[in-house]
């Protein structure tokens, strides 16, 4: 399901936020398996506003009476009556994929289960409906994950989806070991079947990203399978978006700047071949904002190895989906005709450069271990994080009315020593004054304010590396990483050797908190799955 945090344009700061991913141990999407945490108890809702786009909370109090459940809009229904729940497959901002068993068929599924507590305002709530819409109006594609059902009860929306159990896309090429341009043709006229089926069928994708893509099994020819249709719109021809979503390093040029249409999921595609073909993304920075810029320049290497012995086509191809000017690139149709793509084209079947494979397995592992460790920060702070936010409300509502003004919250947070500029207090108090009466209640103010914690705090980062540090050695060990990486099936001893290795820059075979920092606040193309609404 889509988030409604901020993807950072130039202007503004970052926050780490998450979609959720279909059927694979990485159903958190942006931030994949994470730690157990008790949730919090649900909070009390303002009464639903009724203008279309607001950030409104919706009560829930007639729609449950009634027996109708509030996001699907039809009869509540226990999904437990039908399905056995099994393990976590892995979780996410909104939901957690599991394992489940029909009751009388025995045959296994994923159940990507949404927390409606969790939905706080209409577009939360209108985006989990998209994506059910959107799932059905899709579904019985051979590359697009199927969506067997979907139910809702007093706490979740449950979608009941086909299970996939080959794995990632580049855990597939990794675990291979041997690749060609003939094998990434294969994979990537997969992902472009998909643009070109959602297309022609009037949906948008917006978060095309290897993570996305799953076996539906471990066999050798098992389908690529797209998941996660959380951030997808429907659209017409002619139609122009602005929202902010996707992924740093697969974000297209016009998205950052805020007018785009369909050919955005081409540039994504395009970056995923790019990858496919030599390793590493084309835009690449230490931080979101460097990405950014990168996607902007939108300077593209072919000069470095492999790009000299990697046929001409192939170039051909990755240029034409990654122009700049999306009237320009090419549509579904024309990558799928490519020379290089078809099925008798031009991709050869000479095994690629060791190197390749080395560098994707290094893109790959850094974020395994730093999805953990940001999943850790964003669910195991959040309730502390809450209390504080609790007394900043105390603290700037002065006249004990229960409620702050625009002067209370410009006067109040620079007393406690958050320094936002007054367009960004501005921000804040629109965004959270969803009732648009000009004053934040409490429930508004932690809605808007758990949104401003910046990830790379130095108290969050302490905590986070506490985590994994159990024996509390200041350092963390080859064991300890094993342990937590293990315990959210995210890496075998291999993937923990080349962890410690990228990332232990001393050498001394364990991470020192330093390290840790200086990994954590490297660019990551997962930090920054997320929406901001205009």
């Amino acid at each position: 399901m889509g988030t409604c945090n901020s993807l950072p344009s130039s202007s503004s700061s970052s926050s780490t936020t998450t979609t959720t991913t279909a059927t694979s141990n990485n159903a958190g999407g942006g931030i994949t398996v994470l730690p157990p945490t008790s949730d919090p108890p649900p909070r009390p809702r303002p009464p639903p506003q009724h203008h279309q786009h607001s950030s409104s909370t919706t009560s829930t109090t007639s729609s449950r009476a009634s027996g109708m459940g509030r996001v699907l809009g039809k009869p509540m229904e226990d999904v437990r009556n039908t399905y056995i729940f099994g393990r976590e497959l892995g979780r996410g901002q909104f939901g957690v994929t599991y394992l489940v068993t029909h009751r009388e068929t025995k045959q296994q599924f994923a159940c990507k289960s949404i927390a409606t507590r969790k939905l706080i305002n209409r577009d939360d709530i209108e985006d989990v409906r998209r994506e059910v819409q959107i799932m059905h109006h899709l579904t019985g594609h051979r590359n697009i994950v199927e969506l067997k059902g979907a139910y809702e009860d007093r706490h979740s929306v449950n979608l009941i989806m086909e299970l996939c159990e080959g794995g990632e896309l580049f855990d597939r090429i990794i675990a291979k070991g041997h690749y060609s341009e003939r094998a990434a043709a294969n994979l990537c006229r997969q992902i472009v079947t998909v643009v070109h089926n959602c297309h022609t069928m009037g949906v948008i994708h917006r978060d095309l990203k290897p993570e996305n893509f799953l076996f539906l099994n471990k066999s050798e020819d098992s389908p690529l399978k797209a998941t996660d249709f959380g951030l997808s719109v429907f659209f017409k021809p002619g139609d122009a978006f602005k929202d902010l979503v996707g992924s740093a390093y697969y974000v297209a040029p016009e998205v950052l700047r805020r007018h785009y249409g369909a050919e955005v999921d081409i540039w994504s595609a395009g970056v995923i071949l790019y990858i496919l073909l030599c390793g590493v993304p084309p835009f690449w920075g230490e931080t979101e904002q460097a990405i950014f810029d990168a996607v902007l320049r939108g300077h593209i290497d072919f000069s470095s190895d492999p790009w000299p012995s990697i046929s001409s086509s192939a170039k051909d191809l990755v240029k034409k989906m990654l122009r700049e000017d999306p009237k320009e690139r090419l549509t579904a149709v024309e990558v799928l005709n490519h020379p290089w793509m078809r099925e008798d084209g031009d991709a050869s079947d000479k095994p690629l450069d060791i190197a390749v494979l080395t560098r994707m397995k290094q893109f790959r592992a850094m974020n395994k271990l730093k999805k953990v460790a940001l999943k850790v920060i964003a669910e195991n702070l959040s309730e502390e994080e809450i209390m504080g936010l609790k007394e900043m409300f105390k603290s700037m509502d002065t006249d004990n009315s229960g409620t702050i003004t625009y002067e209370e919250l410009k006067a109040g947070l620079p007393k406690l020593g958050t320094k936002l500029s007054e367009s960004e207090v501005r921000q804040l108090m629109e965004a959270a004054d969803v009732d648009g009466n000009g004053t934040i209640d409490y429930i508004e103010f932690i809605t808007a304010t758990m949104h401003l914690n910046r990830m790379e705090r130095e108290d969050h980062l302490y905590k986070a590396f506490e985590y994994f540090d159990k024996d509390k050695s200041g350092y963390i060990t080859v064991e300890e990483l094993e342990h937590a990486l293990k315990q959210y099936n995210m890496g075998d001893s291999k993937t923990i050797k080349e962890i410690i290795a990228e990332v232990d820059t001393d050498n001394d075979g364990k991470i020192n908190y330093d390290e840790f920092v200086a990994m954590m606040r490297k660019g990551n193309p997962d930090l920054i799955t997320n929406r901001r609404r205009k």
